[in-house]
């Protein structure tokens, strides 16, 4: 087990978010899946930088009314997040043998070309947690909106510990 992850985790900026209670996904579909697992494999759901009440962190547009820093924050935010679909799956982030992958979303101008640096708010979470383990594989890639205003968007999948 990764020792102390969890524990890492508990110590980031955000706290990690309960998604049992209330279940998630009630303000994005009614037929959505928090995650899917498939043999070692668990891919989650996408996860934005909002909290359990729906307030968004750094509404907008990166190169438009947000700068590099407000997108790296929410990528960490999003990143925090998804912790919390992790917990909700497995019951520990110990669970996690090693992140797999990382696909970020990023609103921005049709000139922003910056989005690498906002998306290293999420190899930065997952190296903070699983240490060396953390690394990932990560594309971030430009997009002109994303629902409720959100600036970033997250989909990740990690690998689980065998028995998890």
């Amino acid at each position: 087990m990764t020792p102390g992850s969890d524990a890492r985790a508990d110590r980031l900026e955000h706290p990690v978010p309960d998604y049992s209670d209330p279940p998630y996904g009630g303000r994005y579909g009614k037929r959505l899946k928090a995650f899917h697992r498939t043999g070692s494999l668990l891919v989650l759901s996408g996860m934005t930088p909002e909290d359990r009440d729906g307030t968004v962190l750094h509404p907008g547009r990166l190169g438009e009314n947000l700068t590099v820093e407000q997108g790296y924050a929410a990528a960490r935010k999003a990143t925090i997040n998804t912790l919390g679909l992790i917990r909700l799956a497995v019951g520990s982030l110990g669970q996690v043998l090693a992140p797999v992958q990382a696909l970020g979303f990023v609103v921005g101008t049709p000139g922003f070309d910056r989005h690498h640096e906002v998306g290293e708010g999420v190899s930065d979470v997952l190296a903070e947690v699983f240490g060396e383990a953390g690394a990932v594989t990560r594309a971030n890639l430009g997009v002109a909106g994303l629902a409720r205003g959100n600036c970033f968007e997250l989909v990740l999948t990690v690998e689980l510990r065998p028995g998890a």
